[in-house]
């Protein structure tokens, strides 16, 4: 049993963290923006008590474990006033599971070891159902003993966990995992919409292409809600921007070319100014049909 402490209970690590006293029995402590959700998670989990500021959750915890929601938080949490790195003892493991830019990795990677503990870039995918049903992927830059370390606590909430590389690798496996997304979900898009417009049966035609070349996690998982026009499924169109903007930046950066991601991260301002900025990435489907409106 360790000690951990949880910065972070969103969407997303709300059922992560429960996962990690629920199912490995560790000695978590919790802190949240909001005092009010996290004394909510308190109640349903149980665990030994709500920390007031991450520099408070840290102090004793042998692993300290993040997911807020962008760059700037990370930096609040960790290097801010009340951040965790003021407390955070020699030898501890930071894992940051929020989906940032590689520079900002970089930078806290540099900052922990200076101070005698790690941070490892653990940015995960998967969305909301992954983290409720412990299923997610985590993709982490970082050094392979803390990583060792830490393995055993993330696998309670994922099925796959695997070091990539150096500081900066997880949150750059990311932005392909991404990059990839956006694309397969505009083909889709387009696929679903041109068999409405031909009259064809959707439920014949998506059993049989997604036993070809066509196989996709998207396709399987979505064409049926994406087909109703409901757009409640998970990952929100205004963080899949946030994390797109990141993969243009970088791309900026390091030369890659990206013209189907900038398109389709066009597509999604569309989306937003339709008034779908909480609906979920399928969504795309909404531009080309005027019958899939979204959720009532």
């Amino acid at each position: 049993m360790a000690k951990v402490a949880w910065i972070g209970l969103g969407v997303m690590g709300y059922p992560m963290a429960g996962h990690v006293l629920r199912t490995g029995g560790h000695d978590v402590v919790v802190c949240n923006r909001s005092r009010a959700k996290a004394e909510a998670w308190l109640g349903e989990y149980g665990a030994r008590r709500v920390a007031a500021t991450p520099a408070e959750a840290a102090e004793g915890a042998e692993i300290v474990l993040c997911c807020v929601r962008n760059d700037d938080d990370v930096r609040e949490v960790t290097i801010g006033k009340d951040g965790a790195f003021q407390s955070l003892a020699a030898g501890a493991v930071f894992v940051d599971h929020t989906t940032a830019a590689a520079e900002v990795a970089r930078e806290l990677h540099k900052t922990a070891h200076d101070q005698g503990f790690a941070f490892l870039d653990a940015p995960v995918s998967g969305g909301q159902s992954g983290a409720k049903n412990g299923t997610l992927t985590v993709m982490v830059g970082g050094d392979e003993a803390p990583f060792a370390r830490a393995k055993p606590v993330i696998l309670h909430y994922a099925r796959a966990a695997n070091l990539i590389g150096p500081s900066g690798s997880g949150q750059l496996t990311k932005m392909v995992n991404q990059i990839s997304i956006a694309g397969l979900l505009q083909g889709l898009s387009e696929a679903i919409n041109f068999a409405q417009r031909s009259g064809l049966d959707l439920e014949l035609v998506m059993d049989t292409i997604s036993k070809g070349a066509a196989q996709s996690w998207q396709l399987e998982n979505q064409w049926r809600t994406m087909n109703k026009g409901r757009f409640d499924f998970g990952f929100a169109v205004d963080l899949m921007r946030k994390d797109l903007a990141i993969c243009l930046e970088e791309a900026r950066r390091n030369g890659a070319a990206l013209p189907v991601t900038s398109l389709v991260d066009e597509f999604y301002a569309d989306v937003q100014n339709m008034g779908g900025n909480r609906w979920d990435t399928s969504s795309l489907i909404a531009r080309l049909s005027t019958h899939d409106r979204g959720p009532d």
